[in-house]
């Protein structure tokens, strides 16, 4: 059965072109790079990586081809890609991070100010990282290793792991796909291990496999049944 995108997915999408189109991409085509020390501006591009280093700043970082990369210690406005992943080294920050094709990858100690968006990618939070918005993808694994989300996951087809000493505010709603680019038939996998918790409404508007670890804290649950999980 092919299904319709989700309105997120779609607002994911608009997103990600308008930004672009207002950034004035196409008067820099090739790789752009940040160094520390250089005075604060936009890293725009359309076919290029954008690379803002170790301890630099840039004002906001936008490519349509191209992955984003920001170092250890660097900061950056929102980070905006088509075809591409977002990385954020150790400790570095970005204001938001949307792409489309492409994963979100935060190092230990990273921050996203905002929300954390893709369209198909993974989004992968590691020890001490946080998003302070909401996490939102249509397909792929959305991980959390001792990290913490203040604004909630959404997703449609994407299986979620809320690992051990990790905290989600805001709950969890798995949506159900509509539109002709991926297939419900499988059902996603959303995991809570002991010692996480996940504070708010768990929704789920499609068939889930929820597996909760004794010790796990979580809120109400709508529309599945939690069957209790002990690992590996």
């Amino acid at each position: 059965m092919r299904t319709r995108l989700p309105l997120a997915a779609i607002a994911a999408f608009s997103l990600a072109l308008t930004a672009c189109n207002i950034s004035g991409l196409g008067k820099i085509n090739g790789p752009v790079t940040i160094a520390p020390g250089s005075p604060t501006h936009d890293a725009d591009t359309v076919n290029g990586e954008i690379t803002v280093e170790a301890g630099a700043h840039a004002g906001r970082a936008h490519t349509v081809n191209g992955s984003i990369r920001i170092g250890k210690d660097a900061s950056t406005g929102e980070a905006v890609t088509v075809n591409g992943g977002i990385e954020l080294d150790e400790k570095a920050q970005a204001a938001a991070a949307t792409t489309v094709n492409g994963g979100i990858r935060l190092a230990a100690g990273a921050l996203i100010a905002g929300n954390a968006t893709s369209v198909n990618g993974g989004i992968e939070l590691a020890p001490g990282s946080r998003v302070g918005g909401r996490v939102t993808n249509v397909a792929g694994t959305i991980s959390l290793d001792h990290a913490q989300v203040d604004g909630g996951i959404t997703t449609a087809a994407g299986d979620v792991t809320i690992g051990t000493g990790s905290t989600v505010r805001g709950g969890i709603h798995v949506v159900k796909p509509r539109g002709a680019i991926i297939s419900d038939t499988r059902k996603p996998r959303i995991r809570i291990e002991t010692g996480a918790s996940v504070e708010g409404t768990l929704q789920f508007d499609r068939e889930v496999d929820l597996q909760v670890a004794p010790g796990a804290k979580i809120g109400t649950v709508v529309g599945a049944t939690a069957q209790s999980w002990s690992g590996p």
